[in-house]
């Protein structure tokens, strides 16, 4: 994954089964590189109709998402997989909440923001903490696995594949 302005280059993404932010999604945050957690409960790969989700560290490990709040509208995101490069372009920030499980659920709806609505688009979601904020604000809340109570997730649409 290459993020042109936020000067991320070629980060790895590595798929599993699993759910953004969970414990094995976090393993393999911790090593420094990205996680996409695909399947019933996850997202889709690149490409496809639904939510890819992507998700690294902003505060440890490498910090690959550090500058991931700052992206704006209409910056890109490519993704390169199996000789294709994939194009999304961010479209909308969403801050959600680990402690309102129906906030959650819309970080990982195959929409995002939109639980149960059926997908007609590849779309994306980068998503990292909100540690900084959260901690400004004298929230020092954190989950077992040490996410803060805030995500911010950039949500983005496929634009041309090349």
């Amino acid at each position: 994954m290459s993020i042109p302005a936020i000067g991320v280059r070629n980060l790895r993404v590595v798929a599993y089964t699993g759910t953004a932010d969970d414990r094995p999604g976090t393993k393999i945050q911790d090593r420094g590189v990205a996680a996409s957690p695909r399947g019933r409960a996850g997202g889709v790969g690149p490409g496809e109709i639904g939510n890819f989700i992507i998700t690294g560290h902003r505060v440890s490990h490498g910090r690959p998402l550090e500058r991931a709040p700052e992206l704006k509208n209409g910056d890109h995101v490519l993704i390169s997989a199996g000789g294709t490069v994939y194009d999304y372009v961010i479209t909308r920030t969403m801050t959600i909440s680990f402690r309102k499980p129906a906030e959650k659920a819309q970080q990982n709806a195959a929409v995002p923001g939109n639980p149960g609505a059926k997908p007609t688009q590849p779309m994306l979601t980068i998503s990292t903490c909100s540690t900084p904020e959260d901690h400004a604000a004298g929230n020092y809340w954190h989950d077992e696995l040490g996410n803060p109570e805030h995500r911010i997730n950039k949500i983005g649409t496929l634009v041309t594949t090349r």
